[in-house]
């Protein structure tokens, strides 16, 4: 009896140890995630990503604004790619996300080419990752290892969307601090990343206030932008600018010398680079510096990628990206 009872609980203890073992593991994204159940997804993204990009450049920027914005919303679970359904509101109508993400029905191009590659093995959520890094790479900037395994998520939040989470264009420097520190980025992260201002284009509502009442400004650089988005409310709204006047479709470090000459078009993009601000050092040396600023813009996609993904059995490998299944 003794021996019986000493051997069954080895065995527990082997079955605690498997599942704690197997449960730490499962948590932690890798870079080769897919290696064996689907080693061509770099592939059958890139593919997607490359001809969407080489219609229209400015898709590039939208697609790796999709992760961004799906990442800061309850971590990277894919949730921003959600339709309504009649009994859960999804975030693409959330203020941040309204009548601005875009670039959908690409990623369901993408999701078509997977799946015809390796059927119901990647998610959504890695989609996204992967092809932001694409897009960032096509249009001139670094390339990095993308870890994956992120899982989907079967539901979405418009309340959580709309919580703030996501900074908007009228923030503050301390604003922007508090908002990248609570989904674990820190000052430098938050520069970086804003670089991705590089390319890509904003709605006249975002920058209106800036270029009609604020003083740090360039006044040519604010003329210019004023003649495509009128002073008016409701006029022009949806007019839009490029972030990056000199190379709007290369990733560069053009964003931050911009900067420096108080070209920014986002209040919340000035703000980085104004007058002795705690930021202002890691501007100008991204802006003196690429392989700075692309080194440390890869390690902070890396590092916003991490974001609360489900792994191991939470959420689900979604069939299409639009519906849970």
């Amino acid at each position: 009896m003794a021996s019986g009872r000493s051997s069954s609980l080895c065995s527990i203890w082997v079955i605690v140890l498997l599942v704690g073992f197997t449960g730490s593991s499962s948590a932690q994204l890798s870079t080769n995630f897919y290696s064996k159940s689907c080693p061509k997804v770099f592939d059958a993204v890139k593919s997607v990503v490359q001809s969407a990009v080489n219609k229209e450049k400015r898709m590039g920027a939208s697609l790796l604004r999709l992760h961004f914005h799906d990442c800061f919303v309850n971590g990277c679970d894919g949730s921003l790619l959600l339709d309504d359904t009649s009994s859960v509101k999804g975030e693409k109508t959330a203020g941040p996300n309204n009548n601005s993400v875009r670039g959908f029905e690409v990623v369901d191009k993408i999701k078509s080419q997977v799946e015809k590659t390796c059927p119901g093995v990647v998610s959504c959520a890695d989609i996204l990752a992967i092809a932001a890094r694409d897009s960032v790479k096509i249009l001139g900037g670094p390339s990095w290892n993308v870890k994956l395994g992120r899982r989907d998520s079967k539901t979405a939040s418009l309340a959580a969307a709309n919580s703030g989470v996501l900074p908007p264009p009228t923030s503050t420097l301390s604003q922007l601090k508090t908002r990248f520190q609570a989904v674990g980025l820190n000052e430098r992260d938050l520069v970086a990343l804003s670089g991705a201002h590089t390319i890509g284009k904003a709605r006249c509502t975002s920058f209106r206030a800036r270029i009609y009442n604020e003083t740090n400004i360039d006044a040519s650089f604010a003329k210019a932008r004023q003649s495509q988005c009128p002073s008016t409310v409701g006029s022009g709204d949806n007019n839009l600018a490029p972030f990056d006047v000199q190379t709007p479709d290369t990733f560069d470090t053009a964003y931050f010398k911009n900067l420096i000459n108080q070209k920014g078009l986002l209040h919340s993009d000035q703000v980085l680079y104004n007058n002795g601000g705690s930021t202002d050092s890691l501007v100008k040396t991204y802006s003196g510096s690429a392989n700075t600023f692309n080194s440390h813009f890869a390690k902070a996609m890396i590092k916003m990628g991490d974001n609360k993904p489900l792994t191991g059995s939470n959420g689900e490998i979604r069939l299409n990206c639009r519906r849970a299944n």
